[in-house]
C-alpha cells in the first residue's frame, strides 16, 4: 500500500511544537520548585500558551515521540520528586505540597511510577550514601 509521504515543513513544526512543550514543563516544574507558582498546570494550559488546541498539541507530540504530553509531564514531575526527597531534609508533607500535591496523593503518585514510596525511597538513598561514606579504600 502506498503512503504519502510527510511534507518536511510539517515535520518541523511537530519537532518545534514538542520542544517547546518540553521548555514549557522544564520552565514550569522549575517555577514550582524555587516556589514562585502555586498551581500546577494541565496539558491544556500548555497547549493555550503555545496558542494550539490540546487535541492538537497530544497528537502532535504522539506522532514526533511516540508517547503522550503526560508521559512527559509526569516523567519530569518525578526527576523533580526524586530530587527533593534526595537533597532535602525537607518532610514529604512539604515535598508534596511544594508539588502541589496532598501527602496521599503525592505518595500515590510517587508509587505508580518508582515502585516505593517517598519515605522507602528516601530511606534507600540515604542508606546508599551511608554504604558508599563507610567503604574504605586501601
Amino acid at each position: 500500500m502506498p503512503t504519502t509521504p510527510i511534507p518536511k515543513k510539517l515535520l518541523a513544526r511537530q519537532h518545534e511544537i514538542t520542544a517547546d512543550f518540553l521548555r514549557l514543563i522544564d520552565a514550569h516544574l522549575a517555577d514550582i520548585a524555587a516556589g514562585r507558582v502555586t498551581e500546577m498546570l494541565e496539558i491544556r494550559d500548555f497547549a493555550a500558551q503555545l496558542c494550539i488546541h490540546p487535541t492538537h498539541l497530544s497528537n502532535t507530540i504522539k506522532l514526533a515521540t511516540g508517547h503522550s504530553p503526560c508521559y512527559f509531564f509526569e516523567a519530569r514531575i518525578m526527576d523533580l520528586a526524586r530530587l527533593l526527597l534526595r537533597d532535602s531534609t525537607r518532610s514529604v508533607a512539604d515535598i508534596a505540597g511544594s508539588l502541589t500535591y496532598d501527602p496521599s496523593n503525592f505518595t500515590k503518585f510517587f508509587k505508580r511510577f518508582e515502585g516505593s514510596t517517598p519515605k522507602h525511597y528516601r530511606e534507600q538513598v540515604w542508606a546508599a550514601r551511608r554504604a558508599e561514606s563507610e567503604t574504605v579504600t586501601i
